[in-house]
């Protein structure tokens, strides 16, 4: 008889599945993240894409809705299925094999009244992570699979890179957090000695180190020309009966 541990079949999890799996990105994805690109990229006076635009963006590609939340883990809702979402400016996205995705802040002065900055650098850490489990569990109290999508980014916004993680709770005994020389905490794994976790204590920032996965989706634009303003106008029949200016009486 086989001493071989099986992981159980869970009726929830096996049943209701998400809209598609880990990072196969629906057939369109792809073409219509493009096509949002080439608008942004006609009709911003500079290259830009950010925080609640890339939600948006990324809620329309794969037929979501975009709720932002306090949390931060869970702004796009497709059904059972929640995502977070984050960006990264990197000059060659196709080329990057690491990226550091900041992560909420992560305060243990607030949660658990720990005011001694200086605290033996586990026992801080530790707390840290608990602030982070504690996070994630609340939101897939809500949902039964939970994700984050990450956006990497040229400058210029014509080479990208779309990679999804699932967003879970990390065992605290596994990681082994010291002080490196700028004095925030750095958590690694105990088994492979990588490099998982940093932690500033000034400010409480809270940063996940995550490898970028082979299945990633590799997008390349080619940048449009920018739309001219007064062309826009003109073919909106813009006139000035559009504005209204008054004065405090």
């Amino acid at each position: 008889m086989s001493n071989t541990k099986h992981q159980p079949r869970l009726r929830t999890v096996n049943k209701i599945k998400p809209p598609y799996s880990l990072n196969n990105f629906p057939s369109d994805f792809g073409h219509k993240l493009g096509k949002e690109i080439v608008y942004l990229l006609a009709t911003k006076p500079t290259p830009s894409l950010k925080g609640e635009e890339w939600e948006q963006i990324f809620a329309f590609c794969i037929g979501a809705d975009w709720k932002p939340s306090n949390v931060g883990l869970d702004d796009v809702i497709f059904n059972v299925c929640a995502w977070g979402a984050k960006t990264i400016k990197n000059p060659t996205p196709h080329n990057v094999e690491r990226v550091r995705l900041i992560s909420g802040r992560n305060s243990p002065a607030y949660s658990f009244d720990q005011m001694d900055l200086d605290a033996d650098a586990q026992t801080l850490g530790n707390d840290v992570l608990e602030i982070w489990n504690t996070r994630v569990g609340s939101v897939r109290a809500k949902f039964f699979h939970l994700r984050t999508v990450v956006l990497i980014k040229s400058y210029d916004l014509t080479e990208l890179v779309v990679f999804e993680t699932e967003t879970i709770m990390y065992p605290i005994n596994n990681f082994v957090w010291s002080r490196n020389k700028n004095g925030n905490l750095e958590a690694r794994e105990k088994k492979s000695g990588i490099h998982r976790f940093t932690w500033q204590p000034h400010g409480s920032q809270f940063t996940i180190i995550e490898t970028v996965p082979s299945e990633s989706l590799l997008i390349k634009v080619k940048g449009p020309s920018r739309l001219d303003k007064s062309e826009v106008l003109k073919a909106l029949k813009f006139d000035n009966t559009w504005i209204t200016i008054t004065k405090r009486s």
